[in-house]
């Protein structure tokens, strides 16, 4: 279990290295996109954040056309377009998000990272690379004194947050909707789960735009937005 009130984890990298080299697949992946595509960011992707930080986001991986190119989570696809949207109608974010890193929108009390911070094959990491990254999402959690509400978007984000935070699975079923208090970890902290923003689930109905803002009109209301 990670320490969420002790922030002695953020002198260390809360983010991999550009050239990080700890994942075989994915090194191979960002150099072969490095050469396809000199002008794109294909790096780990940083936790994207702002000061006094209340929520925090956990996503997948980069896409391969956002936020790989653009170095911004969630930015330049079609869950941004979503996400952004959503963090703006509940004060979670401020100015027009335009799917660019410079287009000056910025967060408000909020960060937004994902459980593997390099672009993965077909969008899918495996086991060993959501392993490889865990010390990352631990030190992020753990850098945020503040944190009330951590919300897991897709089964991957939720099952590495958990065991992140040292906590059993079958404690905390994902589910849409979810939330799990855990006052073990820190005292008004609640887990939020929600299937992810994807342009997959959303075109199939999965997820409808009216399902995610209900997940985060509960978030905005927990921590007082």
């Amino acid at each position: 279990m990670i320490d969420t009130h002790n922030s002695k984890s953020a002198v260390l990298p809360l983010d991999p290295d550009r050239n990080c080299p700890d994942c075989e697949r994915l090194v191979a992946f960002r150099n072969r996109y490095r050469d396809q595509e000199p002008s794109w960011f294909n790096a780990p992707v940083p936790t994207f954040t702002s000061s006094n930080v209340k929520v925090l986001i956990v996503g997948l991986a980069p896409g391969l056309r956002g936020a790989n190119q653009t170095g911004r989570p969630f930015t330049g696809d079609y869950a941004g377009d979503l996400l952004y949207q959503t963090l703006g109608a509940f004060g979670l974010a401020r100015g027009t998000y335009d799917a660019r890193p410079d287009d000056g929108l910025t967060l408000v009390n909020t960060a937004i990272t994902n459980a593997v911070r390099c672009v993965p094959p077909e969008n899918k990491p495996i086991g060993a690379e959501i392993k490889a990254c865990r010390p990352y999402l631990e030190r992020t959690i753990a850098s945020f004194d503040q944190l009330k509400a951590l919300v897991m978007l897709g089964r991957i984000a939720h099952d590495t947050t958990l065991t992140t935070l040292g906590l059993k699975r079958s404690h905390y079923p994902f589910s849409h909707g979810g939330e799990h208090r855990v006052d073990e970890i820190r005292n008004d902290l609640i887990l939020f789960d929600s299937y992810h923003c994807s342009r997959y689930n959303t075109n199939t109905g999965r997820l409808t735009p009216e399902m995610f803002q209900a997940v985060f009109r509960r978030v905005a209301k927990h921590v007082g937005k």
